[in-house]
């Protein structure tokens, strides 16, 4: 579903709607414990570089990964399962919008607070929907939880009937699950209208945590399924339908690169929207890390949106600025490799 684009903030000056799509680096850092002062001190920074690029002309919705945090909710619910019955994986996934959320307010609002705005941040439970008839869920692929033995596998395959894969560099089995492509936001009208009634400037409205909490039309009602929608792809739909100007991905890296792990690292500045589509079909992204973000950025572009970034929290004031990071605009015809 496409949204139509609303001119109101163009008439009256307004610089543009920013779709900020953060990655779980914003929130806890790869070498982190996971606990959650943790969580409150890598926040904290993100919520600075997020609330100075919260300029009165600029309108904000965030999204944001969950997948440590699902991870650690999926092992308090194995841990826990002989005394309270574990809940579905959409379940956990709908409890990590609600931390998240409430983590993201906390931090971010606290922080436009130092920074003189009133605006206030609004967290939103989202449901995305994806078909039934995916053909994700015929074929697992999406790693979540911790890692198995190999006899405890065998066991969680026979009882469960999980599906696991071995991961030999790590020394372990994971579970899969399927990661089916995101189709429809319950959510996203709602908030659409208003955004375009005005609301753009009064908050920031974080949604789709974690890629969504995805859920198929069955017998006339939703029902959750387990299942991991790509929070990439998510961000993208998303984006479509609010109808943003720029789709910033923020990640670890400062920006997409071509040869990444080679002698020949070429960093990408300003491209075309051509030549990033020549590069992902070349297979220069890798599947898994940076291939959804530029596929997400190549959807979002060739779907109406004017600019797509990918840079890392500490440059995205420079990015959004057309300073730094990987850029891409629609009919931008230059490629810069920034060394």
């Amino acid at each position: 579903m496409t949204a139509p684009r609303s001119t109101a903030r163009h008439r009256t000056g307004r610089s543009g709607r920013v779709l900020l799509a953060l990655g779980g680096n914003a929130i806890q850092r790869a070498h982190d414990h996971g606990t959650w002062r943790e969580a409150v001190r890598q926040m904290r920074r993100t919520a600075s570089a997020l609330a100075a690029v919260a300029t009165p002309d600029r309108e904000l919705v965030v999204t944001h990964g969950n997948g440590p945090q699902v991870g650690s909710l999926l092992r308090e619910a194995e841990l826990g399962a002989g005394e309270v019955p574990a809940p579905p994986l959409y379940v956990l996934g709908a409890e990590t919008q609600g931390q998240l959320g409430f983590l993201i307010a906390q931090e971010l609002g606290g922080a436009l607070r130092r920074a003189r705005s009133d605006r206030s941040v609004v967290p939103i439970v989202s449901r995305m929907v994806v078909s039934a008839r995916d053909p994700a869920f015929r074929s697992p692929s999406k790693p979540v939880g911790r890692f198995y033995s190999a006899s405890e596998a065998r066991k969680l395959h026979r009882t469960l009937g999980w599906t696991l894969r071995e991961d030999r560099q790590r020394g372990g089995w994971r579970r899969l699950v399927p990661s089916p492509h995101p189709i429809r936001w319950l959510e996203g009208d709602a908030v659409r209208s208003m955004l375009n009634a005005g609301f753009g400037a009064r908050c920031v409205f974080v949604v789709t945590g974690g890629g969504g909490i995805p859920v198929v039309r069955r017998r006339g009602r939703w029902e959750g399924v387990d299942a991991v929608i790509d929070k990439d792809l998510a961000a993208a739909l998303v984006g479509r339908h609010l109808g943003v100007d720029t789709l910033a991905i923020v990640t670890d890296v400062p920006g997409a690169a071509l040869g990444y792990g080679t002698d020949d690292l070429r960093w990408l500045g300003q491209v075309s929207l051509e030549e990033l589509t020549r590069s992902w079909r070349r297979g220069e992204f890798e599947e898994g890390s940076m291939g959804p973000k530029v596929e997400a950025g190549l959807r979002f572009l060739r779907s109406g949106g004017r600019r797509f970034l990918i840079t890392d929290i500490r440059s995205l004031p420079e990015a959004l600025a057309g300073r730094a990071g990987t850029r891409v605009e629609n009919g931008r015809p230059s490629v810069d490799y920034s060394h």
